[in-house]
């Protein structure tokens, strides 16, 4: 166990350069008299490790030291395979730059952890997008990327769901999120509501950032202006609040449903997320014989109507009574077009 801690204080010394000791026992979560006891074990191994006094003090290692030592034990060794995504990469523009890394590191490996990580490679695959769906097209995605990590203004041409729908806007990029096979960038604009929410509504943006959906650029011009990045902005916070307020957004209602038991089994396949977390909240026994009654949050009419119909006849809508009056409205609309012959013009 010590072994492995000493090893991760140098190696964050020397991927981070100075750092204290309070920091170091942030890091690998000791105490800082720890951290003193292990700087000195290092220093007694002959590591050239100096601490320096004073408010802009810290350890570091001497300039130019490098270890070739990983430190990597099984598990993390076959955790950074697993962790690999060669078709994001790509499309990134770095396919050739994780195969390179990814072949060095394995020669740097020894032999038994560089057998785990092959098998680990031979058994598990990652595919991103969702199913039914095709990944999008991102003509623009390695520009965009490139504009993100250079800190670069972009104009870009953007298609949005609302009028006028093509607009141009000049952006400060932040980060870029793959979500289900989808790319997003989540970017400041420079003026206007041009974003779009990370399900495809209109995002006012989140302290002036919004999330554009990449395959709907339609153009990008990378200036010569850089911007610098918001001091603490966290992209992975940002994304997670942004999804919690677009959802929030999204509901309108509720609607009491009870369901078969075939529509319980395929409720997991076809429902949001917030409906599954509803159901499993709210399950009861209904009065119908092994059918199950639920409270689910609801969208718009329109957008229920057509998430409760994929359910066919294993889910009736009790409440409220208007969605309830549309979808019976809809079945009846349905049973009348489908109860008339083909007329002589239909193939």
């Amino acid at each position: 166990m010590r072994a492995s801690r000493l090893i991760s204080l140098l190696m964050l010394l020397q991927t981070r350069g100075r750092m204290t000791a309070q920091q170091l026992a942030r890091e690998l979560e000791v105490s800082v008299r720890t951290v003193y006891r292990d700087v000195e074990a290092l220093h007694s191994a002959g590591i050239p490790l100096y601490g320096d006094a004073g408010p802009s003090g810290g350890y570091r290692l001497l300039d130019g030291y490098r270890t070739r030592l990983t430190g990597l034990t099984p598990e993390e060794a076959e955790s950074l395979f697993l962790a690999g995504m060669p078709g994001p990469a790509a499309e990134l523009g770095l396919g050739s730059v994780v195969t390179a890394a990814r072949l060095k590191l394995m020669a740097a490996l020894p032999a038994e952890l560089r057998d785990r990580a092959g098998r680990i490679r031979e058994r598990f695959h990652l595919d991103a997008p969702n199913w039914y769906h095709d990944a999008d097209e991102t003509p623009y995605l390695a520009a965009v990327a490139d504009a993100v990590w250079n800190q670069r203004r972009a104009e870009v041409r953007y298609r949005r769901w609302k009028a006028p729908q093509e607009v141009v806007r000049v952006l400060e990029p932040y980060g870029l999120v793959l979500k289900a096979g989808r790319w997003y960038l989540v970017a400041r604009a420079d003026e206007g509501d041009g974003g779009r929410a990370a399900g495809g509504g209109d995002d006012g943006g989140r302290g002036g950032v919004r999330t554009y959906r990449v395959s709907q650029i339609l153009g990008l011009r990378v200036l010569a202006e850089t911007f610098d990045r918001p001091a603490g902005f966290d992209l992975a916070a940002h994304w997670r609040a942004a999804l919690e307020e677009f959802e929030a957004r999204l509901v309108q209602g509720e609607a009491v449903v009870r369901l078969s038991p075939a529509g319980m089994e395929r409720l997991p396949d076809m429902a949001r997320p917030a409906m599954l977390r509803a159901a499993e909240a709210t399950a009861e026994p209904d009065g119908r014989p092994g059918w199950t009654r639920i409270t689910v949050p609801t969208e718009s009419p329109s957008h229920t109507l057509s998430e409760f119909l994929r359910f066919g006849t294993d889910l009736e809508v009790l409440s409220p009574a208007g969605l309830r009056d549309l979808v019976s409205e809809t079945a009846r609309s349905l049973a009348a077009l489908y109860g008339e012959a083909p007329s002589a013009a239909d193939p």
